[in-house]
């Protein structure tokens, strides 16, 4: 077997072992910027719903969306403490 054939396919496995986890991770990063993103455009739409510049039906579209992100990542984070649980309940 060549050396370098040898060499590239370490280099494949030793990328690919740790692409998945970059991934995730900027998915995650994408997901709390999507979220923060909501909600700041919903407390826009409150403020300027409040100020009467903004439709009450853009308000009340705006705070819905808010409230499933809201409840959505609330339901993530209870499933990651779960898991977090069940393994520390993993026998050694």
């Amino acid at each position: 077997m060549d050396v370098r054939s040898l060499l590239a396919s370490q280099s494949y496995l030793a990328q690919r072992k740790t692409q998945p986890a970059a991934d995730a991770q900027s998915a995650a990063t994408g997901a709390l910027a999507d979220f923060s993103k909501m909600v700041a455009r919903a407390e826009d739409t409150a403020q300027s719903a409040a100020l009467g510049k903004a439709d009450p039906h853009a308000l009340v579209q705006a705070l819905a969306e808010t409230q499933l992100a809201v409840e959505t990542a609330v339901t993530v984070r209870d499933r990651v403490v779960e898991a977090y649980q069940e393994i520390l309940r993993m026998p050694v």
